[in-house]
This record gives structure tokens, C-alpha cells and sequence, in this order.
């Protein structure tokens, strides 16, 4: 086997004396991806993250298993190991500072609180709940503890346009809340402990890459299902994902211009012509975007729950795949 890059490592966590190195091999087309680690006692511990003929799953794997080691301390001797710009400059790294101290240091009671507030808000609004509010900027709120509306815009995430729709209502909720530090927040930049914002850092790019290399199987999974004449319940069985889930990384293909058809044909076949009919005019009617109204439209105010919901979801979302892929042929043809 032929070693085509390494890298050592040193743990920068006090009162360790560990080194490792990570390595990526050839052999004959095929990949091969190594951890190595020796402890301060002289113990080797040696790890393959992968073996296989693909590059593009291997590095998918190398991004986050090397996140999750430099999130527990390890440091490249060598920079740019995750082949990316590692520095965080001006806005960007006093940005992730505050996030970074926020999920250290919020207020558990207000947090809850304003989640509780958040899903009232959406309810009635008819709206995603993170279209009202993320998580991070909740987690900023129940930290920091803004009392006016100048502090308020002080937080990543809020805008004129959010404190205008919700400021009132937020800044009702942090009246009369006792907190650490007052506004500006410079301070926290100074506060913050370097290590630990390091490893907050790689732990993110750890979640970062776990959900990207979940989405690279579930591409390849799916494009090997299609490419087999296999159904989303055989494709269920194989993974770990729901059908909705499947459904979902199948509309991901088609934005990406892959060809679904062989499979979304085979899940409606057993859909009457007619009712395929009556769901294709009513996106034309109605739109593509949302997908209840249309429900409505085809079934009635008072729709059926449970299975019967699912499967009425699930064969609307599939048509809509074949509606947006025509009105794009369309629209490239005219």
C-alpha cells in the first residue's frame, strides 16, 4: 500500500502527552483511511475509518471522524488538514464566540420559556418554527438578556424586521430577568476560553460533516435503489430511514437533476389515473409551494389522519417532483 498523505497530531488538552497521526492509503484503485495513536503510556491504538474504491465517501468520512478528534484536543502539526480555510476572521469568529458562550452559559427556565412561546407563535402564524426564531437566537436571548430594543439588535439573527414583528413580545419575556453582564458584549470575546472555543468550534464541524456524509448515502443508496427497479419499502428496510425521510432525499435528487421517475412511477402505480389528474391540475391551479392546500383542494377540508395522511402526502410530493420537472422542461424549452 502506497501512503499518499499524513498528518501528525499532538493533544493540546492539559495533562496529556498523546500524539497520533491520521494517514489516507492506495492500493490497486482501492482507499484506505487510518487513524493512529499513540497514548503517553507507550499504548498504540490504530483505527481504519475506511476501506473502499471511493474518494468522495472517504473524505466525507475523514471530515468528521478528524472533526471528532480535534474536538477532543488533537492538533494538526501541520495546518489546513480539513483541506478548508480554518481561520475565523473579524465578524465571523466574534459571532461564533457568542453562540459558543450562549450554549454554555443560557438560562434553562427562559429558553423553555421562549421555545413554549415559539410553537404558539408558529401555530398561529402557520409558519415553521424557525422561521419565528432559531434555536441559536433563543439560546442568545436566554443568555444575554436583552431589555431594549437596541440590545436586542445587538444579537446575530434579529434584524429590523424581526425586532418590529417580535421584539415587543421578547423583550416582555426578559423584563425583570437577572443577568451576569450588560450590553455591549465585547466582553465575551475576552471571556471565552480559547480551548474550550476550540473545541465548540470542531464539534460544530464535527455535526457539519455527520449530516453531509449522511446525505452522501442516502444519495448513494437511493441512485443504487433506482438503478436496481427497487421501492422505497425495500429502501426503508436497508436503511435507517423513514419513508418520509427517503422521500425528502428523493426530491433533494430530482432539484439536483437527477432522473427519480423509474421509482416515483412504480410508488404510484396503484394511484388511480383520475386522482393523478385532479392532484396535477390543482398544482397548477394552486402552486407548487405549499403542499396542504392542494391536499385540500384534491380531498377535502376534512382530510383523513394517520396512514391515510402519510401515503396522500407522500403521493402528493411525488407528483409534485414530476409537475416541477415538466414546468422546468417547459421553461428550458422556451
Amino acid at each position: 500500500m502506497q501512503i499518499v498523505f499524513m498528518n501528525r497530531m499532538v493533544n493540546e488538552i492539559e495533562g496529556s502527552d498523546g500524539s497520533a497521526e491520521v494517514w489516507i492509503g492506495e492500493e490497486e484503485g482501492a482507499w484506505k483511511l487510518g487513524w493512529r495513536e499513540l497514548h503517553a503510556d507507550g499504548g498504540l491504538q490504530e483505527s481504519i475509518w475506511y476501506e473502499g474504491a471511493s474518494w468522495n465517501e472517504m473524505l466525507y468520512i475523514y471530515r468528521h471522524e478528524l472533526a471528532v478528534k480535534l474536538g477532543e484536543g488533537f492538533r494538526p502539526l501541520i495546518d489546513g488538514i480539513m483541506h478548508e480555510e480554518e481561520e475565523q476572521k473579524g465578524g465571523t469568529r466574534r459571532i461564533q464566540k457568542l453562540y459558543c458562550y450562549s450554549e454554555l452559559h443560557c438560562d434553562e427556565e427562559l429558553y423553555n420559556e421562549l421555545c413554549a412561546w415559539r410553537r404558539k407563535k408558529a401555530a398561529a402564524e402557520r409558519k415553521a418554527p424557525y422561521f419565528v426564531a432559531t434555536n441559536r437566537l433563543l439560546r442568545l436571548i436566554s443568555t444575554f438578556v436583552p431589555r431594549s430594543a437596541d440590545e436586542l439588535l445587538q444579537l446575530p439573527g434579529v434584524g429590523d424586521n424581526k425586532a418590529a414583528e417580535y421584539g415587543a413580545e421578547l423583550l416582555d419575556m426578559t423584563s425583570g430577568r437577572e443577568r451576569r453582564r450588560d450590553f455591549p458584549l465585547d466582553w465575551v470575546q475576552d471571556e471565552l476560553d480559547e480551548q474550550i472555543f476550540a473545541s465548540w468550534v470542531y464539534k460544530q464541524k464535527e455535526l457539519k460533516y455527520k449530516q453531509d456524509l449522511d446525505k452522501y448515502r442516502t444519495k448513494q443508496l437511493l441512485l443504487r435503489g433506482i438503478s436496481e427497479g427497487k421501492r422505497l419499502v425495500q429502501l426503508e428496510q436497508e436503511s435507517s430511514l423513514t419513508r418520509r425521510e427517503l422521500v425528502e432525499a428523493l426530491e433533494q435528487l430530482e432539484k439536483e437533476g437527477y432522473d427519480a421517475e423509474l421509482l416515483i412511477a412504480m410508488e404510484l402505480e396503484d394511484m388511480p389515473q383520475a386522482e393523478q389528474e385532479e392532484v396535477w391540475n390543482a398544482f397548477g391551479e394552486l402552486g407548487d409551494t405549499l403542499l396542504k392546500p392542494v391536499l385540500q383542494h384534491v380531498y377535502g377540508q376534512e382530510t383523513a389522519a394517520g396512514p391515510v395522511m402519510e401515503q396522500r402526502y407522500e403521493r402528493l410530493r411525488l407528483i409534485r417532483m414530476r409537475y416541477r420537472r415538466e414546468a422546468e422542461s417547459r421553461k428550458n424549452a422556451g
